[in-house]
């Protein structure tokens, strides 16, 4: 993987590019200077786990047949009080639609993110990932 951060704006505005030519937009918090014109890169972090997991809970549905005409994730993190200030949680909570099982579901997104998302496999050493799945 190769990815290119430029700095687009000052002071902190930033473009993530992947080697597709995909960008993010990246700015720092405003306490510090940001002007709020992009993801923080711990938004990004957090997201990136909702991503990793929304993928492969997808793929695994999928191959079972069982495609939700909704899907999303709702992503609440926790941050320590001081410096550096890493995530201390990150509780997921998956939404879709009635045609899903429960009870099913549940046993994917814990298979999801105990073996197959790699970018819990990268965190969760340090974080706490918990996750509740409802349906709407």
């Amino acid at each position: 993987m190769k990815l290119k951060l430029t700095r687009i704006e000052e002071p902190f505005v930033l473009e993530l590019q992947n080697e597709a030519g995909n960008t993010c937009v990246m700015d720092a918090n405003p306490a510090i200077g940001g002007k709020g014109l992009g993801f923080r890169p711990m938004e990004l972090l957090a997201g990136s786990l909702a991503g990793c997991a929304a993928i492969d809970v997808i793929n695994i549905l999928k191959k079972q047949r069982v495609e939700p005409s909704h899907f999303s994730i709702e992503i609440n993190a926790n941050r320590k009080e001081e410096i550096p200030s890493p995530f201390e949680t990150i509780h997921l909570i998956f939404h879709f639609d009635q045609s899903v099982n429960l009870d099913k579901v549940n046993k994917i997104i814990e298979m999801t993110l105990q073996k197959y998302c790699s970018v819990s496999a990268s965190l969760k050493q340090e974080i706490e990932i918990t996750y509740v799945a409802k349906l709407i």
